[in-house]
């Protein structure tokens, strides 16, 4: 789930998977929020709203800042394409917190439905929508996650979409990898959520179909809340692993300490997208040499990272999902405009339209994508993800591996 824009990152991305393209059939304190828009202004008076939810406490909390940089960046582009509808767009947010803190995602969740969004953006964790998705969908709401990959979520409700893949592909593709580094045992240190579960079966259905056997976490678990790992870490030295696979979020950095300490392996460890990240600051330089890990989507450009750098937000280094939630917005900005209204149900009604469904004529920028609709045109936008239009199930219908 992590991207980083450091160039010291530790973890190395195969060239593999960088270059695969998949095309798919169908990857949680007290509540608070914030808006850089009036309240007053709702999807009903005709302005379009786009709401975030997103985690800025909490073991998620990274993700957060890169994610309220995306909607400034995304409301700064349309306003000055001339907006939606003839009317500057409007953003607003809140802090779902993770999945242990259920009451914030829900609170969360109402805080930024009572201003009458006319799409919510987020929650990017899988547990955290499974929490909240129901309160945003039954207001026929367009909720668009960029990051909740959940394998379950597929056709999950008409107006649920996403802007990254499933997990039955990164857990192919990674499943994939490990069978053809020659793995033969391979121990899975996963926490136990809807995202770290989902992930973790689609990996080891694909490498035990190529004869690697798991030696360790085909059903174990670890508490997200887990702080001391060295049990785990002792278990996984004993089942005698030729290569570590980890998946969790910042429960990532001690449980790496620990498996350290218990003299696991460190070259050939495996990372999700949930944990590949900077660790120059936490680890020893070096330690983590030879690993690998696979992220769903695209890494931003650095043209793009600037972009969202000059939005004055501090991404503390993570540019995860941004890409995803840019593109989210975007979409549901050019739904509306295609759509002729800011409610939801128009957006939902018109979003596989302008994401390319039904064909018509490539559109890289809001601005560009706005002038072919008023020609009257149809149109595929193609983003920041470079994702295919959404299908049957309301997931991309083609994704990037990394």
């Amino acid at each position: 789930m992590k991207k980083s824009n450091s160039r010291k990152t530790l973890i190395t991305i195969t060239a593999a998977a960088a270059a695969l393209t998949m095309m798919l059939s169908g990857c949680g304190s007290s509540s608070s929020s914030s808006s850089d828009s009036s309240a007053s202004s709702t999807s009903d008076s005709g302005t379009f709203m786009a709401a975030g939810l997103f985690p800025l406490t909490g073991s998620m909390a990274y993700l957060g800042p890169a994610n309220i940089a995306t909607m400034k960046l995304a409301q700064k582009d349309i306003n000055d394409a001339g907006g939606v509808l003839g009317k500057d767009i409007e953003i607003t947010s809140a802090d779902t917190s993770d999945a242990d803190h259920a009451d914030q995602n829900t609170s969360s969740a109402q805080s930024v439905l009572a201003k009458n969004p006319s799409v919510v953006v987020g929650p990017p964790s899988s547990s955290v929508v499974k929490n909240t998705y129901k309160q945003v969908t039954s207001a026929k709401v367009p909720m668009i996650s960029s990051g909740a990959t959940s394998t379950a979520f597929s056709g999950l409700n008409d107006y649920f979409f996403r802007t990254i893949p499933p997990d039955t592909v990164q857990g192919a593709v990674l499943g994939q990898i490990i069978a053809q580094d020659g793995v033969k045992n391979l121990a899975i240190a996963v926490f136990n959520d809807e995202y770290g579960t989902s992930l973790r079966d689609v990996v080891v259905k694909t490498v035990e179909d190529a004869g690697v056997k798991v030696v360790y976490g085909e059903k174990d678990t670890f508490d997200p809340t887990e702080t001391n790992f060295s049990s785990i870490a002792t278990a996984i030295k004993a089942s005698n692993p030729d290569a570590t696979l980890v998946i969790a979020f910042d429960q990532t950095k001690p449980l790496l300490k620990a498996l350290a300490s218990a003299g696991v392996d460190m070259s050939k460890l495996y990372f999700v997208d949930g944990n590949t990240s900077d660790y120059s600051s936490e680890l020893d330089a070096g330690l983590l040499k030879g690993s690998k890990g696979t992220i769903p989507g695209v890494n931003p450009s650095d043209d793009f990272i600037k972009r969202l750098e000059s939005t004055g937000v501090d991404l503390k280094n993570t540019t995860t999902y941004a890409a995803e939630t840019y593109d989210g917005i975007i979409l549901a900005a050019l739904a509306a405009q295609k759509g002729g209204s800011a409610d939801g149900k128009t957006i939902q009604a018109n979003m596989a339209a302008v994401s390319g469904a039904d064909g018509g004529e490539k559109c890289d920028s809001y601005k560009a994508c706005l002038a072919l609709l008023k020609d009257g045109k149809d149109i595929q936008y193609q983003g920041q993800t470079g994702i295919g239009p959404f299908n049957k199930n309301n997931d991309p219908s083609s994704a990037n591996i990394g």
